[in-house]
């Protein structure tokens, strides 16, 4: 296997909010020298929960999404704050995003959307045996929640609405888990 290639020089070429963009200067181990740029989120990452309402009804939400101007279905998510667990921003989403919390969290893996040019990573985590919590979140309006057979995952590919790889991702995931027999 390769080195990795050295770092000669980082720099932030553009900050926004919640983004930052670096360039990165790399010397690769035959000499050969570069520039790639890539964008750079919160250090914690994010959780992406898949919450079963039941061993076969999953929650789903839907919100406006900025990226393409609409609507859409998917799980709820969001960033994992300073200093905060995995597990506990997960829960901490759902009170917020479905106004449940969560007995049973199982981190399932953890995702990236383009590790080309990207450093961020969603982690997803299974949620069970729910039970009523809401907290206060950040959203400017209330999120619809709708409840979606695991069994008709295939339906939701068809639909306009439901674009999101990492919700796709997460859902197969899930399907899998719990469908694989549990150790004796």
């Amino acid at each position: 296997m390769a080195h990795k290639p050295r770092i000669i020089d980082r720099r932030v070429v553009a900050q926004s909010r919640i983004f930052r963009v670096e360039a990165l200067d790399l010397e690769f181990a035959n000499g050969a020298r570069t520039q790639y740029e890539r964008l750079v989120g919160g250090s914690g990452g994010a959780v992406l929960i898949v919450p079963m309402l039941d061993a076969e009804t999953v929650l789903l939400i839907r919100e406006y999404a900025a990226g393409s101007e609409r609507y859409e279905l998917g799980l709820p998510k969001g960033r994992i704050e300073r200093g905060e667990e995995i597990l506990a921003a997960a829960n901490r989403e759902i009170m917020e995003e479905i106004g449940h919390g969560s007995r049973r969290l199982e981190c399932l893996t953890a995702l990236s959307l383009a590790p080309g040019y990207m450093s961020h990573r969603t982690h997803i985590v299974l949620a069970r045996e729910l039970y009523p919590k809401r907290l206060p979140g950040d959203e400017p309006e209330e999120i619809e929640v709708v409840p979606w057979s695991l069994n008709a995952i295939d339906d939701l590919i068809e639909r306009e609405d439901f674009s999101e790889a990492r919700s796709l991702a997460a859902l197969y995931l899930t399907r899998d888990r719990l469908l694989r027999p549990s150790p004796q």
